[in-house]
């Protein structure tokens, strides 16, 4: 069952979707490969040395600046790279085909309020809001770096809701990640775990979105 409990009923007012995994597809290989280069790292091992780096979080939540992220990474995966090169293959994770379809957005924004709920940095947001036009169909953008809290944390959940004005029992919101999910559905938001486009497109079609 895609939704957390029973699955609603009733049309959502207000639906907020996740970005990578959901609509931007992701292919890490691409940028943590070059990144991991010179000290003979897999993808993998690149990936888990981020993620579990002490200035992770402060990066994904705004509280360190690009070029530092920059300068920090350098020296910690030895690679020579200047800020644009760096730029260049930190955003070539961002495949530039969508899983969800353009018009999916333009209809879904006459007939509810749209967001974007994302833990990202910096650097991906400038790229993904100048290359891909379904951005224009969110008013409202929440990001991880922009807010200073990250998901499953219930403050950015309570902070998107606020931007909507929208009440968490109107709102529908999609996600890969089961935590994240988890989280939202503690809040008793509609929760849908995202698994492939055609069972997402399957539940809007029953929700007559």
């Amino acid at each position: 069952m895609p939704f957390l409990g029973s699955p609603t009923e009733k049309a959502p007012r207000a639906v907020i979707f996740d970005v990578g995994r959901v609509i931007i597809r992701v292919d890490l290989s691409r940028s943590m490969a070059a990144l991991g280069h010179r000290k003979g790292m897999s993808h993998i091992q690149v990936l888990r040395e981020l993620e579990a780096d002490p200035l992770w979080a402060d990066w994904q939540e705004g509280r360190l600046a690009p070029r530092d992220w920059h300068a920090h990474l350098a020296k910690k995966l030895h690679f020579s790279y200047d800020f644009e090169e760096f730029c260049t293959i930190w955003n070539s994770v961002l495949d530039p085909n969508t899983i969800l379809p353009y018009g999916l957005f333009e209809r879904l924004a006459t007939k509810c309020s749209l967001a974007l709920l994302s833990n990202t940095d910096p650097i991906h947001v400038a790229h993904f809001e100048a290359t891909y036009s379904f951005v224009r169909f969110f008013p409202v953008r929440v990001y991880s770096c922009r807010v200073g809290s990250s998901k499953p944390s219930p403050v950015i959940y309570y902070h998107a809701l606020r931007e909507m004005d929208a009440l968490p029992e109107e709102t529908m919101f999609i996600d890969d990640m089961q935590e994240n999910v988890v989280a939202a559905a503690a809040l008793a938001i509609n929760a849908f775990h995202f698994t492939t486009a055609e069972d997402l497109l399957s539940e809007l079609k029953r929700l007559r979105l």
